[in-house]
């Protein structure tokens, strides 16, 4: 095997084409570091390739896995991978370019470049999309209520803008707070496109990629292009299940799209130290947090998120797409960075590359602090119960009380239910798994694929607060799903309800009817959802939030949804 497979077992020391000698690191770190991808190092399965650099120099790169497991090609630090998320630094700091050129202004509005949107009443400038304060939004959830499915339907830049054109309103007032949204970068994107008077590939190629020397690198735009070397994504529908493909496919850039490598990785990361491409000032524009309309100062800059790691400043990016997952972080005082670039949808780069950190930074970290990567100063890490050896017994009257319907105030609900004398969880009427006490009145999964991280403590009722569940993810702050206790409705409340409903904004017909007691929504290209009700005329399904409306006659004549990254999405009950 490694006669054939070398790569597999033999780290790749060598440098990109024009970068700095690599510099090997000890056998014992090279080890160790090893062994933090120790799973994935297989012929039969998926993995990542792995970049380190350290003062200009990369020290480390190798590959674990098979970059096509159809034609047993091993993943190497040449392969290319999609990185979804990360390609949004390169569209910022495109931005940045321009405005230091006089070409646009970070504080346009974005009516001036994409005159086809909506009038919002308020200005959204490319700095607040820069920062994800802009109220915009996302253009993934959009698609998804319009009837279109990620990674199977073809989506391309034009649908993208036909739908965000239709918008007639934002999810909250610009710079009011921040949310995630996608499609402020395809929208600046098309900006570059529109100012450059160039593709948006072409102009990143021109400007960033040729002059770094990253030969391997540049944004897809064409979904059936050939692109050498490239991993194919993959998933798997649980342990031990056979690795099905899992692609993009998309010809829509700026939020997503990049094609790297973790060699080339390392003459964009040394850009931030030694620019060779912008300037001092650019570079500084990028590593500059946001500020939201109160003043307060946010952990997002321009394409990058600003934190901690056990202590030391970081600034990274991931990116998920389809079976891609990937990370590029950076520790800016100590000149160190690592990529991490996967073709595995249940890898956890961010996680992989800590390790790495973990290994590398021995000495560099403060003594005393937490190693939890989601610790902040405002923000600090959950007590964890303490855990047994072994799963706890869950009496029947413990399960009596604890089952029931729980709420999270959004778009999530968390039924536990008894089925064949165990406690089972299923969240938005997806599958339900085995919940097992490891701690008094604290819970995990025993699925293997949620791992130990979750924990499920269910508070009871005290004082004036009604019994709840407190989940918290590895160290992180708890989210709270309060018990829902209402009267089931009759079939002919239901009935109120029922009907088709439109919106302005986007196409397909969403239907809602009673079913075997039930409220059921039924949509174009999409399974029925089971809706459950949460608060008086609100329901909650996999859709996310509706929240019915009447008129002063109590007639039903509307809804408005709150669905993932998208707020009151306006929908008008239409005569049937």
């Amino acid at each position: 095997m490694k006669r054939r497979y070398p790569l597999l077992a033999v780290p790749l020391l060598v440098a990109a084409p024009g970068f700095p000698q690599a510099q090997t690191l000890s056998l014992d770190q090279a080890t160790q570091v090893d062994q933090v991808f120790a799973q994935w190092n297989r012929t039969d399965s998926p993995g990542c390739a792995l970049g380190v650099y350290k003062d200009g120099q990369i020290v480390y790169t190798h590959g674990y896995g098979m970059a096509n497991l159809n034609d047993d090609v091993p993943i190497t630090p040449e392969t290319v991978f999609h990185v979804a998320s990360m390609s949004k630094q390169f569209t910022a700091f495109s931005i940045l370019l321009l405005a230091a050129q006089g070409k646009l202004s970070l504080d346009d509005d974005i009516h001036k470049y994409i005159p086809e949107l909506q009038d919002f009443g308020v200005p959204v400038t490319l700095r607040q999309m820069m920062h994800h304060t802009s109220g915009l939004r996302d253009q993934w959830s959009l698609l998804n209520l319009a009837g279109w499915r990620y990674s199977q339907d073809l989506i391309t830049d034009d649908d993208v803008i036909s739908v965000v054109s239709r918008q007639k309103a934002l999810n909250f007032t610009p710079g009011e707070k921040y949310m995630y949204s996608n499609t402020g970068f395809t929208l600046l994107a098309q900006v570059v496109k529109r100012v450059s008077g160039m593709s948006f590939r072409e102009f990143t190629s021109k400007n960033i990629f040729i002059p770094l020397g990253m030969t391997h690198t540049h944004f897809r735009d064409d979904h059936e292009e050939v692109i050498k070397h490239d991993a194919l994504g993959y998933d798997q529908s649980g342990p031990g299940k056979p690795f099905r493909m899992s692609l993009t496919n998309f010809d829509t850039a700026g939020a997503t799209s990049l094609h790297t490598t973790v060699e080339d990785l390392a003459l964009w990361d040394e850009n931030f130290y030694h620019p060779r491409v912008g300037t001092p000032a650019i570079i500084a524009q990028m590593v500059e947090p946001g500020k939201l309309n109160s003043g307060k100062v946010q952990d997002y800059a321009s394409g990058l998120s600003i934190g901690t790691y056990r202590g030391l400043p970081t600034v990274g990016h991931g990116g998920a797409d389809a079976g891609y997952r990937s990370t590029i972080v950076r520790f800016p005082n100590q000149h160190f960075g690592a990529s991490v670039l996967c073709n595995f949808a249940d890898t956890d780069p961010g996680d992989l590359a800590n390790q790495v950190a973990d290994i590398l930074l021995a000495k560099d970290f403060p003594a005393k602090s937490d190693k939890d990567p989601k610790k902040t100063p405002s923000q600090p890490a959950a007590q964890a119960p303490v855990k047994t050896d072994a799963d706890l017994p869950i009496t029947p009257d413990q399960m009596t009380v604890i089952a029931g319907g729980y709420w999270d105030g959004q778009e999530q609900f968390a039924n536990v239910t008894i089925r064949d004398a165990k406690l089972m969880l299923e969240v938005n009427d997806n599958d339900f798994h085995q919940l097992k006490q490891f701690s008094p009145g604290h819970f995990h999964v025993a699925d293997e694929s949620w791992g130990n991280q979750i924990d499920l403590h269910f508070v009871p009722a005290e004082q004036a607060k009604p019994r709840r569940i407190e989940e918290t993810f590895d160290g992180s702050n708890p989210q709270t799903f309060t018990v829902v206790d209402l009267a089931p409705l009759a079939a002919t409340q239901l009935n109120d309800y029922a009907g088709p409903y439109v919106s302005e904004e986007i196409d397909p017909v969403y239907r809602v009817a009673e079913q075997n007691g039930s409220l059921v929504l039924t949509r174009l290209k999409y399974g029925a959802d089971i809706l459950h009700l949460v608060a008086k005329d609100i329901f909650v399904g996999d859709t996310g939030k509706i929240t019915f409306t009447r008129d002063a006659a109590q007639h039903v004549t509307g809804f408005t949804l709150d669905a993932d990254r998208i707020q009151n999405l306006k929908f008008t009950k239409r005569a049937q």
